[in-house]
């Protein structure tokens, strides 16, 4: 996939068939949008293009409301590409282009910039100076520029529209397996081991100590998880949370037990997908109380890994 840094015209590849969005998450709304961009690319020989804006806008023009993302960077592109959408348009988000209108960012970045024969909006999407661009308005510059313009219908989860904003509610409740619904697969995370106190390896459950790139974290407490080791998906239990039994301290931290496997991961960088809470995170009356319900949450883990219905559905994760 071609990563563009703004509209370079000795950059990009067009003719195009685009799309518009900040796309956080990649869920299941945002995946139909990329199909059908990458289906009628297909059909018409045309490069399946997506343009999103860096940072978020609202970081720029109300940064107090900002949403924390649910992706970092790399992980939305590498979505994106796994989609099959064969080239990135990444525009700077400033003022300056914040105060273009809707005709004239249809006309410069659209029409102009990309050579879009075919746009397609998400249900509800606005562009444009004071967000004046809706899917009435691209419609009417379709028929002024001369391309032709559809918006995707919204997925919906049990009557529930599927929203970035309700997957980051799910996540800070701990409900991973909702936002696993709605995002059509496992919530990730990637981080970098750090050295700890090795207080795991006291307890006969030695853990991988992330400092995370993502800024969206599931609720504290004990997960089911994957983590991914030099390409290898992993059976894991993760914590997250202060550890109150063994320290006093208030830093979150996400610490992962690789089950049946031990190795010097200190300096790599591993992905968690969050499959299934056990529990919350608590504080025990002595260390062989806390070393007894580690032992319980494996015992569990491993149980949940050897369900048939689990092991299919993995297959596919």
């Amino acid at each position: 996939m071609k990563i563009c840094y703004g509209i370079n015209q000795s950059q990009l590849h067009c003719p195009s068939i685009a799309t518009l969005g900040i796309f956080d998450g990649l869920h299941l709304g945002h995946q139909l949008i990329m199909k059908t961009v990458v289906n009628r690319a297909k059909a018409t020989g045309l490069i399946a293009t997506v343009v999103t804006f860096s940072p978020h806008p609202r970081a720029i023009l109300h940064p107090q409301s900002a949403p924390p993302l649910l992706q970092t960077f790399e992980q939305k592109a590498e979505g994106m590409k796994l989609l099959g959408i064969e080239q990135l348009v990444i525009l700077e988000f400033t003022r300056e282009l914040a105060a273009l209108s809707a005709e004239d960012f249809t006309r410069k970045i659209l029409c102009h910039g990309l050579e879009a024969k075919e746009v397609y909006l998400g249900q509800g999407f606005a562009f444009g100076r004071g967000r004046e661009g809706n899917f009435a308005k691209l419609k009417e510059f379709s028929n002024q520029y001369d391309f032709f313009a559809d918006e995707v219908p919204e997925v919906l989860l049990r009557k529930q529209r599927i929203s970035s904003t309700q997957i980051r509610t799910y996540l800070f409740n701990g409900q991973v397996n909702l936002a696993r619904r709605m995002l059509g697969r496992p919530y990730s995370l990637t981080g970098i081991v750090m050295e700890g106190r090795k207080m795991g390896r006291q307890l006969e459950f030695p853990t991988a100590n992330l400092i995370p790139q993502n800024t969206v974290l599931p609720a504290d407490g004990v997960y089911i998880t994957l983590t991914l080791v030099d390409g290898v998906w992993r059976r894991s239990v993760t914590n997250i949370g202060v550890r109150p039994t063994v320290s006093d301290l208030k830093e979150r931290l996400v610490e992962s037990h690789l089950l049946d496997f031990q190795a010097d991961l200190y300096g790599k960088t591993l992905k968690i997908r969050f499959l299934h809470r056990l529990r919350s995170e608590k504080k025990f009356a002595s260390i062989n109380e806390l070393k007894a319900q580690i032992t319980l949450d494996s015992l569990v883990a491993r149980k949940y890994f050897r369900n048939h219905l689990v092991r299919k559905v993995l297959e596919f994760v």
